[in-house]
């Protein structure tokens, strides 16, 4: 993930992000009693707090690579008073790390598995190894943005290429990918599991001025971001996008309209 995220930015729209996790694990079979569940991309730990609520009796093991938004889960976690078991999170990078020896029953990974391309390997190659580490009967459960032909992000794109920002912006990190959903069914069948994979498209009304700049801020811009850090050249830019983001989704009198393509997967150990 990128090295700067910024917690408060990302709940903004918190409600909205966390939707389509719900509706993820609204579709994961029981797990055995105390049962070992990792986070991995746990991000600020809205994530991790709504795997707790589904298994409250979990031993939960949040992972991400950010510290700032790890910060804030375990701000979070300070702040419960609930009485049950703490959340643990550690500051891992997850494209390469092992599972196997948590021994989970499930790993789950929440608008995170995308960020995890690298300049040598696609995210499709985590998931036979995070199949290998599972218990029998475990779970893998994911969703991913799938909007990147949307024109939230290929005007994003053409602005970084412009005359204007392409020395700049050419350092950024490169676009991030979604699959087909078939070709994670293909890949969980692979790897010894079952295949429960579908996708959704969440038209999200959002409220208030700039409210895609706002959302795309708080994730995709991220990486953008980081590379200006002058306050002038950064408002120019946001200026110059926000423009852009205003004739793509053009408001109306209830808000704004944001069509949001997600991709998930459920899939259990054979």
């Amino acid at each position: 993930m990128p090295a700067h995220w910024d917690a408060d930015q990302y709940l903004r729209y918190a409600d909205l992000r966390n939707r389509p996790f719900a509706d993820l694990l609204a579709r994961v079979p029981e797990l055995p009693p105390r049962p070992t569940v990792l986070d991995l991309g746990c991000g600020p730990g809205n994530s991790t707090a709504a795997l707790r609520r589904r298994w409250p009796d979990a031993r939960l093991l949040g992972l991400d690579s950010s510290p700032d938004l790890l910060a804030e889960a375990r701000r979070a976690e300070a702040r419960r008073a609930d009485g049950g078991p703490v959340a643990e999170y550690r500051e891992q990078d997850v494209t390469g790390y092992d599972p196997a020896p948590e021994r989970p029953d499930l790993i789950a990974s929440n608008a995170a598995l995308h960020w995890m391309d690298t300049d040598t390997a696609d995210h499709l190659e985590l998931l036979p190894r995070w199949a290998a580490a599972l218990r029998p009967g475990g779970v893998i459960a994911f969703q991913l943005p799938g909007n990147f032909a949307a024109p939230s992000h290929t005007l994003l794109a053409d602005l970084r290429r412009t005359p204007r920002w392409r020395d700049r912006l050419a350092p950024a990190r490169p676009d991030a990918s979604c699959h087909a959903p078939d070709r994670y069914a293909r890949t969980l069948l692979a790897a010894g599991c079952t295949a429960d994979v579908w996708e959704s498209t969440y038209t999200m009304v959002l409220p208030g001025p700039d409210p895609v700049l706002e959302w795309v801020k708080g994730s995709t811009l991220r990486p953008v971001l980081d590379l200006l850090p002058g306050a002038a050249e950064r408002a120019e830019f946001l200026a110059e996008y926000g423009a852009l983001l205003r004739r793509a989704y053009p408001a109306t009198g209830h808000g704004t309209l944001f069509p949001f393509r997600r991709v998930f997967a459920v899939a259990v150990k054979r």
